[in-house]
């Protein structure tokens, strides 16, 4: 598995900022929790980040934020929905691409028990 125990510590941290909180917050609240559960557990982080999207080797001025790069090397992309769709998953699809990352989780903290789909490119 890519990034085993990476991943392993990052979704330790998800599943803990859900017990904490539970489900029906906004996403801005999730995203804040999990910065403090990040620093708590010494996990590397860069909020908000954003993503140069480029072609042909020319960067574009448009960009993607991700909410979430860990370990310099592994996307989260959270939401707080009643359940994730496909766009959703585009989303963190087309951040990896942008990005050349080869993974990515897809978290969601609105669901009555957490959700996350991990992604490879």
């Amino acid at each position: 598995m890519v990034f085993e125990k990476e991943t392993k510590e990052i979704i330790g941290a998800l599943f803990a900022v859900h017990s904490e909180l539970g489900c029906g917050f906004l996403e801005a609240v999730y995203q804040e929790a999990l910065a403090i559960e990040f620093k708590l557990r010494n996990i590397p982080f860069e909020q908000e980040k954003k993503l140069t999207i480029t072609y042909k080797n020319i960067p574009l001025t448009k960009f993607y934020i991700a909410d979430f790069v860990c370990y310099n090397k592994i996307i989260i992309e959270t939401k707080a929905l009643s359940a994730l769709t496909s766009e959703h998953e585009a989303q963190l699809l087309n951040y990896l691409k942008a990005t050349e990352l080869k993974l990515g989780l897809l978290v969601n903290f609105g669901e009555r028990s957490l959700k996350f789909k991990r992604m490879i490119s």
